[in-house]
């Protein structure tokens, strides 16, 4: 067969991006976590040795860190001057000021991923899964990523996508977060509507000890949280709400945790499930700006850590389909999905038993 010469072309240079990109995305993972981002943004056209200094980092490593940005068309560079400069245009999507926009923040799953590597292929030989406790910063990353979007949204836009919650929530309600991690969702929702009761289950000991310290912190008395597996969730019509925010598809048996959520809700009791965002038909995700990294994280987190524990293995972009088949086995009989503006990457489930 005669190769398209234009078409393998198109793709070795396919190939070099992905490379170039991959590369640089654990340089702004450095950038992020050593605030180097955030000190920039702040500067003029400036020196490496000015911004090691304003930094406080090694001036070697920031003068090495500085040329890939400035290839990888991050920074913007004066070479009259030797001076580097953040746009205010990039310091919208790479600082921490930034909040929901910033992007940099998931490019430190780059490097955790990769450290999960060699135990990713032994499953492909062997099956199974590579267990949660591989992956020993995913907590940390998963609450700095979630309470962007937290702290944000939450109370303005998240549970207003409940008609008539709100006001509900003020008044006084019992309400649930499942799989509920370092318990940020948990304080706030306690800390808008204090006539409301607030527990949170995560089977994780080191996210409930921070959620504690952090309701305690703050002063919560209606904030509690219980080492939990929502698979066990036993209560019956106990809650007037229960919410999921990115966390059942990461379940081992969700099946049986929606089944179970179904019957702990109260007969007017509402589900407010916060998922990715995608189709169940790869094809149907070729236009997905995220299907990528998606898949990625699914095969490399999501997909694997629910198999280690014989789980269902869903993945990551189980899809808007399967999730409505999913909530109507389970019991639900009414379900809505709703999107909020500029959230290109949850889909939020409104489900409800009648």
């Amino acid at each position: 067969m005669q190769s398209d010469k234009q078409k393998a072309e198109a793709f070795s240079e396919q190939l070099l991006g992905i490379l170039n990109h991959s590369m640089l995305a654990l340089m702004i993972s450095i950038g992020h976590k050593t605030n180097l981002f955030d000190v920039m943004a702040r500067l003029p056209h400036s020196t490496s040795k000015e911004i090691a200094e304003k930094t406080g980092l090694n001036e070697r490593y920031v003068t090495e860190w500085l040329k890939a940005m400035v290839v990888g068309r991050i920074l913007e560079y004066d070479p009259n001057k030797s001076t580097h400069k953040l746009p205010k245009e990039h310091a919208a999507y790479l600082t921490k000021s930034a909040g929901a926009d910033n992007l940099s923040v998931f490019m430190q799953y780059v490097s955790l991923l990769g450290k999960v590597e060699e135990q990713i292929i032994n499953s492909f030989r062997e099956g199974g899964g590579v267990p949660y406790s591989a992956y020993p910063e995913f907590q940390r990353l998963q609450a700095e990523e979630t309470a962007r979007i937290f702290d944000s949204m939450l109370v303005d836009k998240i549970i207003p996508l409940v008609p008539g919650l709100v006001e509900r929530m003020r008044k006084g309600i019992s309400a649930l977060d499942i799989g509920c991690g370092r318990g940020r969702a948990v304080n706030l929702m306690a800390k808008a509507f204090p006539n409301s009761e607030v527990l949170g289950y995560d089977i994780s000991k080191e996210a409930i000890a921070v959620a504690r310290r952090e309701a305690k912190a703050v002063g919560l008395s209606n904030a509690h949280f219980e080492i939990k597996d929502a698979a066990k969730l036993a209560e019956l019509g106990k809650y007037d709400l229960i919410t999921a925010f990115d966390a059942i598809h990461d379940q081992a048996q969700p099946t049986k945790v929606l089944k179970a959520i179904c019957r702990a809700l109260k007969p007017t009791g509402t589900f407010l499930m916060q998922d990715i965002a995608g189709s169940s038909n790869v094809h149907e995700n070729m236009q997905n700006p995220l299907a990528p990294t998606l898949y990625t994280f699914s095969t490399m987190h999501c997909m694997t850590v629910s198999l280690a524990y014989k789980g269902e293995g869903w993945g990551t972009l189980w899809g808007e389909q399967m999730a409505r088949q999913k909530l109507q086995e389970a019991g639900f009989k009414r379900i809505e999905v709703k999107k909020i503006e500029g959230d290109i990457v949850n889909n939020y489930f409104v489900a409800t038993k009648t």
